[in-house]
């Protein structure tokens, strides 16, 4: 007996070892990660062979593993996997649910590939559904995908994808350009199933065109395709694209002849795929799982049996703890089910809504892009506008010319101020405004700011009361010109609503921390008001009190909105208090920093700084004017002709280059837009043999936004058109100035 006992010790010692072993070796990172891997493969192939079943309990295997491994990348591509074998046996709720479970999981990591193909598969599912507009949607998010990761091979099958729910949309046109554009990437990457399938969706639109000679040369080629490389759900469809061409053509013969090869191999595909999603398929697969789980269970009692009262007592536990188990999971069978039908409609929620943030984010990179063209475009002319326009006036024009002319001015300078406001705006909505702070007298700036609108307030016969909290500190940090466009916007506004009245400005401190003030700006006028209904939309864009407003006082509707704009940026807030008939107050408050730094002393800039230029020899400096517009090169000509400076003329960048190779310029004033290479190349290309030479951007785009460019290709500065002339001047005066300089000490 003891003997026995003994060997029963050494049984159940080996058991353990076998067991705790095994169990090591299991949870190795990298054998798991094996296991994972050779899971999916194996159901990949089992797909290919209709084995339905068997891949489903093999991508349930793998889930079970990348669960416990926690590995996110694994399960999103298995619920992937899930979600294309669902849609492959027609169960498209479940697909559904698969696929939203992978999109979480891999937007969550950032699994960009994988996310594309899942988005890919989800388009297919409800392409199945028709709902063809959510299908575009998520063939559109995974072509861009694609497009980003550089994978041509997913992108063709994505884009015949798409071009398959446009034919279903019966838009030809754009789904012959998806299918071309398909084709020509499944020919460059040897897809050739792709492209046999495009080549015959190609005939089908062809056909519906009413080209069907055409429609049967298309069709053809991807029958002939499809048989050299055997695949067999491409053959049917071509079969039956066939068999309806000739149809149309009155070819009955032939019309018969692929109809019955389409009804052959089309019952022969559907008899192997019912075969393998039959009830007794699915029974035989459950028996067979049931078996290995039976001698898995025999294995684990034999190991039991063995250990004689230990197992026993494992055995009755085991029961205990089943019965336990068994009666929760009933409990809790309910509650689980509603919960998992809630999480799979919010992720599916969650998808729709990040397409539409997607879509939103497209929207608006393009209407910023479109506005920062159209404004280009607009200021390009209005150059010539206000340019001849001070021309003209500079040079005695007749009496009655006099207003016609300050008209056209008023006009251009009108034009170019709205231009400049829907700028600002679209800089402001992209978040491209920076802070400049500076240190500055704040009592002094608005003083400022009264004294420029005050012949305006005269001509309303308005008077305006500035009152500074004389407890207050006058010199701030902050950026001074901000909220100089924030008090000339508000206050302008009261001046233009305004008639025979009078408009109170008032500045005190609300709170103080340290050196950082929080202060309160009041704009106070009696004019016309503004009702409670147009106070809601105020401070949105184009937003005026009506149609008749707009006619009799004018102005663009930007104001409020960039005043508002300019307050969030600031870390403030504006309010509104107005009665109609009684006037209105607008006030914010921003915070400031308090210095005891002044503000630095700026002298004004001389005007006519080239008519006593006695210091520079104007007669032997040569300056390079390259611009394609013939009005903008007379303009700037005349222009620098009362300066006393002599220019040459070209008209394209490369001409540009010559020039300077071949000559020896002072300045060159550089377009930035023309035919040939742009402003920007030539500058580089000049850059590569004279680094010292000084180069202006004589250029309408928006300075802000291209910046970074000018500074990579060299330029010395930069001069906006339309440009004020004494800037203009002062600019060109500084650096013949400096070039004079740097030839005194060389």
């Amino acid at each position: 007996m003891p003997q026995i006992k003994r060997y029963l010790y050494i049984v159940i010692m080996l058991s353990s070892i076998s067991m705790w072993s095994q169990k090591t070796i299991d949870d190795d990172p990298e054998i798991l990660q094996n296991n994972i891997d050779y899971r999916i493969s194996q159901a990949e192939i089992d797909i290919e062979n209709y084995n339905y079943f068997e891949a489903q309990k093999k991508l349930d295997d793998a889930l079970g593993l990348a669960i416990k491994a926690e590995n996110n990348k694994s399960l999103g591509i298995i619920y992937s996997k899930k979600g294309k074998l669902q849609l492959i046996i027609e169960e498209l709720d479940e697909a559904l649910k698969s696929l939203n479970k992978a999109i979480e999981v891999q937007r969550f990591s950032k699994d960009n590939i994988n996310l594309a193909s899942s988005y890919k598969t989800l388009g297919e599912v409800y392409l199945g559904k028709k709902n063809y507009t959510q299908a575009l949607d998520y063939f559109i998010s995974s072509k861009s995908l694609f497009e980003q990761e550089g994978l041509n091979k997913n992108l063709s099958e994505t884009l015949f994808l798409e071009g398959k729910t446009y034919l279903n949309l019966e838009n030809y046109k754009q789904a012959r350009v998806l299918f071309e554009q398909s084709i020509a990437l499944a020919k460059k990457e040897n897809l050739a199933k792709i492209e046999s399938t495009a080549l015959v969706n190609q005939g089908k639109i062809y056909a519906a065109l009413g080209d069907n000679e055409r429609a049967l040369t298309i069709a053809n080629e991807g029958l002939q395709l499809a048989k050299n490389n055997n695949f067999p759900d491409v053959l049917s469809d071509a079969y039956s694209t066939l068999s309806d061409i000739n149809q149309n053509i009155e070819n009955y013969k032939a019309s018969n002849f692929y109809l019955k090869a389409y009804i052959n191999l089309s019952d022969s595909i559907g008899l192997v795929k019912k075969a393998n999603l039959s009830p007794e398929k699915r029974y035989q697969s459950l028996m067979n799982d049931q078996i290995e789980k039976n001698k898995k269970t025999e294995e684990e009692l034999v190991v039991a049996n063995s250990r004689n009262d230990l197992g026993t007592l494992i055995s009755i536990l085991s029961v205990a703890l089943i019965t336990i188990l068994s009666l929760l999971t009933l409990s809790l069978y309910k509650n689980n089910n509603i919960r998992l039908k809630t999480n799979n409609m919010l992720h599916k929620k969650n998808a729709e809504l990040i397409i539409a943030k997607e879509k939103a984010e497209l929207a608006s990179k393009t209407k910023a892009n479109f506005l920062s063209t159209v404004t280009h475009e607009l200021r390009t002319p209005l150059y010539a506008v206000t340019g001849l326009s001070n021309m003209l006036l500079e040079e005695n024009p007749r009496p009655e010319q006099v207003q016609h002319l300050k008209s056209l001015k008023f006009s251009g300078d009108y034009l170019l101020t709205f231009i400049n406001d829907i700028l600002q705006i679209n800089k402001i909505e992209a978040n491209k405004v920076d802070i400049d702070p500076e240190s500055f007298n704040l009592k002094k700036k608005i003083n400022n700011i009264v004294l420029a609108l005050n012949n305006s307030a005269q001509d309303n016969n308005v008077k305006i009361h500035f009152e500074y909290d004389k407890h207050l500190p006058e010199n701030f940090i902050a950026d001074q010109l901000k909220i100089s466009q924030i008090l000339i916007n508000l206050i302008g506004n009261s001046i233009k609503f305004t008639k025979d009245g009078d408009i109170w400005i008032r500045v005190y401190k609300t709170e103080q921390n340290d050196n950082m003030y929080t202060l309160r700006f009041e704009i106070e006028d009696n004019g016309i008001g503004i009702s409670e209904e147009k106070q809601q939309n105020m401070f949105e864009s184009f937003s005026q009190g009506s149609i008749q407003i707009n006619r009799k006082y004018g102005g663009t509707g930007l104001g409020l909105s960039i005043v508002k704009g300019l307050i969030d940026i600031l870390k403030g807030k504006i309010f509104v208090k107005s009665e109609l008939g009684k006037g209105t107050t607008f006030y914010f408050e921003i915070p400031l920093e308090y210095t005891i730094q002044k503000e630095k002393n700026t002298q004004e800039v001389k005007s006519n700084l080239f008519e006593n230029a006695e210091d520079l020899d104007l007669t032997s400096v040569r300056i390079l004017v390259v611009e394609d517009n013939k009005i903008n090169q007379m303009i700037t000509k005349k222009i620098l002709t009362k300066m006393n400076l002599k220019c040459d003329i070209v008209d394209n960048g490369e001409a540009a280059v010559e020039m300077i190779k071949a000559n020896k310029f002072d300045i060159i004033l550089m377009d930035i837009h023309m035919p040939g290479i742009s402003g920007i190349e030539a500058t580089k290309i000049v850059r590569t043999f004279d680094k010292e030479l000084t180069i202006f951007a004589l250029t309408a785009v928006t300075i802000e936004d291209k910046m970074h460019e000018f500074e990579e290709a060299g330029f010395t500065d930069i001069i906006p058109k339309p440009f004020k002339q004494e800037e203009f001047e002062k600019k060109l005066y500084n650096a013949l100035a400096a070039n004079k300089d740097k030839s005194a000490t060389a």
